[in-house]
């Protein structure tokens, strides 16, 4: 049998008939963790926290991959923004066409642009494109280029 700790309390008060429901304003103010005790990390806490101009670049490429693969933006104008194996998996999405539509251009809409910094000089991001009913999702790499510091394409990936 485990007893708890003195500094831990029970939040959880039975209700019975012989027992009223305590209103939030009667219970007991949690205590602050001792000092050494560890606090549960946030999943997302790894990786590094994404800088104001980070979340805005990569909502305005993603508008512009998506353009380029459903056919409403031709590739080659992207392709200054991207690396060359980045540029290779472009036009190999553009030539099997995942997000176009057989024989006509439809109108798509992106959802949430999901980005994370693994790191300070990286960005992962992933967005949903919704055809009506249909839904694809697009992920994409960019990275700082090392000479020139401008972010680039580096891999695309459309489902």
């Amino acid at each position: 049998m485990t007893v708890p700790a003195p500094h831990v309390r029970a939040l959880v008060h039975p209700v019975g008939p012989h027992q009223p429901h305590r209103r939030r304003a009667d219970r007991v103010p949690r205590r602050p963790h001792p000092v050494g005790e560890l606090t549960p990390r946030h999943p997302r806490g790894a990786c590094a926290p994404a800088r104001t101009g980070q979340g805005v670049l990569a909502a305005r490429f993603a508008h512009r991959l998506v353009e380029v693969l459903t056919g409403h933006r031709p590739a080659g104008q992207l392709q200054r923004h991207t690396s060359l194996p980045g540029y290779q998996q472009l036009t190999a999405l553009v030539r099997t066409g995942p997000l176009r539509p057989r024989g006509r251009l439809t109108a798509h809409r992106l959802g949430r642009v999901y980005d994370s910094a693994p790191t300070a000089r990286a960005l992962e991001v992933c967005v949903r494109v919704e055809f009506g009913p249909r839904h694809h999702m697009v992920a994409f790499r960019l990275e700082r280029h090392r000479r020139t510091e401008q972010w680039q394409c580096t891999a695309v990936e459309a489902r």
